[in-house]
């Protein structure tokens, strides 16, 4: 049952009244009162997601009509903005940015809207909760494909073929086992409302939405053999410290991880010998791994001889520049030198994209769910327990490579709770059911 279907009708005919127009033809009226549930489901799910969220609106005319694979046809620029500006008539929202392109550095962001006490108080009124009561729209478009047009990063439509119809088919066995399961982060409420800003002043990420539980393809470059990794589901969002705390079925996980999965890529398609020492230890002795590994995997990803430093990679603070780093990695890695600058990366991730798809269509065929974190695998503990998910990620480099890679691998933790130590038969009939008072949000979702 869809639960906003009483609030979408209620508020379509308030908004008809104050319109002071003609009645709309029917045709057009079932897409205005569609865009109006499409708006109040972004609403219920932002105030579960923070008091402070901001729900997004495009309001360029041509986001509605180009690339239509990628877009809902339901969901028109008249009429939503006919119903966007209908709530704001009637006090339920209020704009708090507008949306901007600027052509000179490409970047935009869309019209950003709070919802006001009037509409929270009807929407905490509607029973359910959004995140488990929104599903997963498995008949979306989940092969994108991406490239570079007047400086801008866009999706592009494409020609189906026997090779994107296979991916689609089997990403949509892959996202019909997810969403079968229900993967999820145990926190105590005051921890995620913690993290939840932390997120939502980070510009690089999104807050974690439960609701976005299936994965979207994207590749790259234009070209189905660039990029390719598996996208959008809210695990992706999670910081690494945090990872070891998601749950699927209320069940804790364990997260496997290829080591130095493109150095190895790299030595291997070059038919080179990687030697024992870590790829980015060997750098500076290993005091600045991590900014060693990203400028690593920038060098292979840039096109060109980068003599600058990248706009991402940060360096304050460490006793070089980038230049003496770019010199450094080239030293350490002289057998692969020539691999370098050469736009390599994004062909290296469809590559890695190409094993883990074959690794989660593997056990969502036995309806297991594997959670990607691009060369990570998150699954019930028991997998790793076993080594199951180990072998079976040996195996999908083992097939790529005709080599083997060693992997990492790490069993999530069970968190404390107030109930430690308690007897059982101690705690009320309450306590029993919805757990600890301090994941309490956790445990109504987990119920």
């Amino acid at each position: 049952m869809d639960r906003l279907e009483g609030l979408t009708s209620t508020l379509a005919s308030e908004i008809n009244a104050v319109e002071q127009r003609k009645k709309r033809p029917a045709d057009a009226q079932a897409k205005f009162e569609y865009a109006i549930h499409h708006l109040l489901k972004d609403c219920w799910l932002g105030i579960h997601i923070s008091p402070v969220y901001e729900c997004g609106i495009h309001k360029r005319s041509n986001w509605y009509s180009e690339t239509p694979r990628y877009r809902d046809p339901n969901l028109t620029f008249k009429q939503t903005m006919a119903a966007y500006e209908g709530l704001q008539a009637l006090g339920m929202v209020c704009q708090t940015k507008g949306g901007y392109l600027d052509r000179d550095t490409g970047k935009s962001d869309v019209t950003k809207y709070n919802v006001t006490e009037k509409l929270k108080h009807l929407l905490e009124a509607i029973q359910g909760d959004p995140f488990k009561d929104i599903k997963p729209d498995l008949d979306k478009e989940s092969i994108l494909l991406r490239d570079r047009v007047n400086e801008r990063r866009v999706v592009i439509e494409y020609d189906d073929n026997d090779h994107t119809q296979s991916m689609r088919k089997n990403l949509r066995t892959i996202n019909a086992c997810l969403a079968r399961h229900w993967p999820d982060l145990e926190l105590t409420d005051d921890e995620y409302v913690q993290l939840q800003l932390r997120l939502i002043g980070d510009k690089n990420k999104s807050p974690v939405d439960f609701s976005k539980r299936i994965l979207t393809r994207i590749f790259s470059n234009g070209s189905f053999e660039q990029g390719g990794r598996f996208y959008r589901a809210w695990w992706h969002n999670v910081p690494s410290d945090l990872r070891k705390h998601i749950t699927i079925n209320g069940k804790r996980t364990c997260e496997y991880d290829y080591s130095q999965l493109n150095p190895h890529m790299i030595y291997f398609n070059a038919s080179k010998d990687m030697g024992s020492e870590d790829a980015y230890d060997r750098i500076f002795d290993g005091e600045h791994r991590d900014i060693v590994k990203e400028a690593f995997n920038a060098m292979m990803q840039a096109p060109s001889e980068l003599n600058h430093k990248p706009e991402d990679l940060d360096l304050t603070g460490v006793p070089f520049k980038w230049k003496t780093l770019r010199q450094a990695i080239l030293d350490a890695h002289k057998p692969i030198a020539d691999r370098f600058f050469r736009g390599e990366g994004n062909h290296l991730q469809y590559i890695d994209s190409c094993m883990a798809e074959r690794l989660m269509l593997h056990y969502a065929n036995d309806d297991h769910p594997v959670l990607p974190v691009h060369d990570s695998f998150i699954m019930h503990y028991a997998f790793g327990e076993m080594g199951e998910l180990e072998e079976q990620m040996r195996k999908a480099f083992y097939e790529q490579f005709k080599k083997d890679i060693p992997i990492k691998g790490e069993i999530g933790q069970i968190r404390p709770s107030t109930f430690e130590g308690r007897d059982w038969n101690d705690l009320s009939f309450k306590q029993q059911v919805y757990g600890a008072p301090e994941y309490s949000l956790w445990n109504r979702r987990n119920i």
